[in-house]
């Protein structure tokens, strides 16, 4: 391994070859000093950079300029590549969270890896910080292929544990220094606190294993689970941020009876709100990280006992279809992510329940229920995905219902005026089978008013 002082010394336009394929960490790890340089040398020229959710002070990468040098394959939007990718400037990769490493290895073929990196240990290995996600398969891709592996070691990047890389296998060492982008949230509102209310009360019970990412609903979430007095919770989760670090640290989460039993929660992906949360993480031996392929491997995610996994979504229509990448056919807000893996890992859980968590309105009061998804729209869990689907108003549990009968619980979880809108949409509508049977005793079926939870 070679360090070096400057980054024009390893990012340039003779170490990264016009038809160079390059994979870079995303998220926090986002290695931020190389990717700045990647968008500076004019002389670096038709190359391919593949990454997820890229953040940090980045704007000049993603501008119209950069994309036609740089083409981009966004695996998962964050704000400075929404504009490329709608407008076209960018290449949007479709594919799940956890078939990113598959990807990585077998299809996209990466010859150079951008990195991030702490450390290194006692033993002298790096740690990837708080990104594991492809990162692993890439540089086993990019060894495959002869090809050179940059590590930008930021001073403030913490130490992981969980997988490592050898120092023999990084090409080029740049040390840095600057705060990690923070995620910090907004304190959980009314409806979310009644979504968290129903999702703690009626679905996490002692030795539930959970996965949820960052908002106010995982804020709300954790709150209900702290004043419901749960133990012995596991975490297997793609993403860890600060709510499950108050799980965490009020004892609430022991990982004592998850399939592996290994005494600490496992994550691919780590955010949080300041620099407090990042600090939090380095050498805590109560969290590790492991790749996505292991994360959100189905297999893995159903293996634990009592999965709840509790995701958000854009949209729901009346028959269950789910949409959470985009707002329409081709205006892509975010990614797939890894929904659709713990939607069905944890279907597959013994005790396990999949949710998706939505108010029922948008900040600009539309209905976020409808009758039929946007035309043309990605749905992360089709309507025959067995989701229990919560908004404020209720939870909806569509197993063993009929379209009709689950026509009409969505239609609850509709704000009081939509709801009656949806409801004269089903009864008149001659393709939905005797939908007032659904309601028995003024209750539809699968449905639970907030008002029972309590």
């Amino acid at each position: 391994m070679k360090t070096v002082k400057q980054v024009e010394d390893v990012v340039n336009g003779t170490l990264i070859k016009s038809g160079s394929r390059i994979y870079a960490s995303g998220n926090a790890a986002t290695p931020q000093v190389l990717l700045r340089q990647l968008a500076r040398d004019p002389a670096i020229q038709g190359v391919e950079l593949i990454g997820v959710l890229f953040l940090g002070e980045l704007e000049d990468l993603f501008a119209e300029a950069s994309c036609g040098r740089i083409t981009h394959r966004v695996i998962f939007n964050s704000h400075h590549t929404r504009e490329a990718v709608n407008k076209g400037w960018a290449k949007y990769q479709l594919m799940h969270l956890g078939d990113i490493p598959r990807q990585v290895r077998h299809c996209l073929h990466p010859n150079v890896a951008m990195i991030s990196v702490a450390g290194p240990d006692t033993g002298g290995n790096y740690s990837l910080g708080t990104t594991s996600e492809g990162v692993m398969a890439a540089i086993a891709a990019v060894k495959a292929q002869g090809g050179i592996i940059i590590a930008e070691r930021n001073a403030q990047m913490p130490f992981v544990l969980g997988d490592t890389v050898p120092a023999a296998l990084i090409d080029y060492r740049l040390d840095t220094d600057y705060p990690l982008p923070a995620s910090p949230v907004q304190p959980a509102d009314d409806n979310a606190r009644r979504i968290g209310r129903i999702i703690a009360e009626r679905f996490v019970e002692d030795r539930s294993t959970i996965q949820f990412g960052i908002g106010q609903v995982p804020e709300a979430v954790t709150e209900a689970i702290l004043d419901k007095g749960v133990r012995d919770l596991g975490i297997h989760t793609e993403l860890f941020a600060d709510a499950m670090v108050r799980l965490v640290d009020a004892g609430v989460v022991t990982n004592r009876f998850t399939a592996t039993r290994n005494n600490f929660s496992i994550a691919s992906i780590f955010l949080a709100n300041d620099a407090s949360g990042y600090e939090w993480l380095h050498y805590n031996s109560s969290v590790q990280s492991r790749p996505a392929d292991y994360t959100n491997n189905i297999l893995n995610i159903a293996a634990q006992p009592r999965m709840v996994a509790i995701n958000a979504a854009i949209g729901v229509d009346l028959h269950g279809n789910i949409w959470a990448d985009s707002m329409r056919a081709r205006w892509i807000y975010s990614g797939v992510g890894g929904q659709c893996d713990f939607i069905r890992g944890a279907n597959l859980s013994a005790g396990g329940v999949p949710i998706i968590a939505l108010k029922s309105l948008t900040s600009k009061g539309v209905s976020k229920v409808v009758d039929m998804c946007p035309k043309g729209i990605t749905t992360t869990a089709i309507a025959a995905d067995p989701v229990v689907i919560v908004t404020e108003n209720g939870a909806l549990d569509p197993r063993g219902l009929s379209i009709s009968e689950r026509a009409v619980g969505i239609a609850h979880l509709a704000s009081p005026e939509v709801k009656e809108q949806l409801l004269r949409e089903i009864y008149d509508s001659p393709e939905f089978h005797r939908p007032g049977a659904a309601l028995a005793g003024g209750v539809a079926k699968g449905f639970i008013p907030y008002e029972a939870i309590r």
